[in-house]
Order: C-alpha cells, then sequence, then structure tokens
C-alpha cells in the first residue's frame, strides 16, 4: 500500500495539497525521532516553551500553546513525573502553579532538540542551504501574512 494516498492530478497541483503531504512527512519524521528519547511532539513542544518562558503558569503556559487546560495538567503532569519540570507556587500569585525546567529537562532537551534537527535535516535533505533559507522564508510568508517579512 503506498504511503502517499491516490490524489488527482489536479489536487497534486495545488500548493495546500503539497504543502499538507510536506507537513504530514516532518510530522512523521520527528515523531519518530522524538520517540527515540521516548518524548511525544507536544510533550516536547511544552518543555521547550517552558525551557523559553521560564517558570510560567500553567494557565499562560497553555495560552501560549493553544493547549486546552485539561490537556495541559496531563502534559505537564507527565513531564513532571519524568523529572523534567518542576510545578511549584507561583512566588507571585500563589494559586497558581509556576512551571519551570529541571536539569534533567534540559539534558533531555538537548538531546530531543539534536534529534528534531536531524528530522528536519533528512525532511530538507534535498535542497541546497540556499534553498532551504529561502523555502524557510517562503513559508513563513504563507504562514503568517500578516506578520512583517522577517529574518530567521
Amino acid at each position: 500500500m503506498p504511503e502517499t494516498p491516490f490524489a488527482p492530478a489536479r489536487i497534486r497541483s495545488l500548493p495546500s495539497w503539497l504543502l499538507g503531504r510536506a507537513a504530514a512527512r516532518g510530522h512523521r519524521l520527528v515523531a519518530e525521532a522524538l520517540a527515540r528519547e521516548g518524548m511525544r511532539m507536544m510533550h516536547h513542544a511544552v518543555l521547550s516553551a517552558v525551557a523559553e518562558l521560564g517558570p510560567v503558569s500553567q494557565a499562560e503556559l497553555g495560552r501560549s500553546l493553544g493547549i486546552d487546560p485539561k490537556d495541559m495538567v496531563g502534559i505537564v503532569g507527565d513531564l513532571e513525573g519524568e523529572g523534567l519540570v518542576t510545578r511549584r507556587p507561583d512566588p507571585r500569585d500563589r494559586r497558581k502553579n509556576a512551571i519551570a525546567i529541571s536539569e534533567e529537562g534540559e539534558r533531555r532537551l538537548v538531546r530531543t532538540r539534536r534529534l528534531g534537527d536531524e528530522a528536519n535535516d533528512e525532511l530538507t535533505a534535498g535542497l541546497s542551504a540556499a534553498e532551504r533559507e529561502q523555502l524557510m522564508a517562503l513559508l513563513r510568508r504563507v504562514a503568517e501574512p500578516d506578520e512583517p517579512c522577517r529574518e530567521a
């Protein structure tokens, strides 16, 4: 059975179809890479956000990533159970939890970032460095048409 389902030629010529196929391949490659570290994509996104935002309330973390609060509780619980984050009362508001990355979380994040980078390198292996930069610039313009043009 083919990995890519049949699509008529007219559909295969649409940017939306091609972007969807590329996204599906990228998600598969990254998910498989992260799985080698026992990490799921959403958990990796949350761990990355915690590392970037610093101690952050669970509610703010969920809002920033667009994750439902009920789902965020489970993801943070999973990460905490693995010793990758800590959850403590927020010093600014004791009614909230502040989530911070642990030393083990930082070590795991280094490894998962490397695996993610390798997966993205595999995704774009057929492109030159200049073509990769051009692809990223074009994708930003397509994905965020109202944002001012910026370089990476």
